[in-house]
């Protein structure tokens, strides 16, 4: 049972195995909610704009 555990473990540690919640803000709305930060507006509407949260913004 010990081997297996570890070979699972192993596996869940490969380099190509990504975990966790992937991103809300790709690359693409970053520089999108930068833009429009620059142009004066509140970031509440940039949230509902893009689609998340303002925390996420901050």
């Amino acid at each position: 049972m010990r081997e297996r555990t570890q070979v699972g473990l192993a596996a869940a540690r490969a380099p190509d195995r990504t975990s966790g919640r992937p991103p809300k803000m790709t690359s693409t709305k970053l520089t999108q909610a930068q833009r429009m930060r620059e142009n004066g507006m509140h970031l509440t509407g940039i949230a509902e704009i893009i689609r998340v949260g303002p925390t996420t913004l901050y």
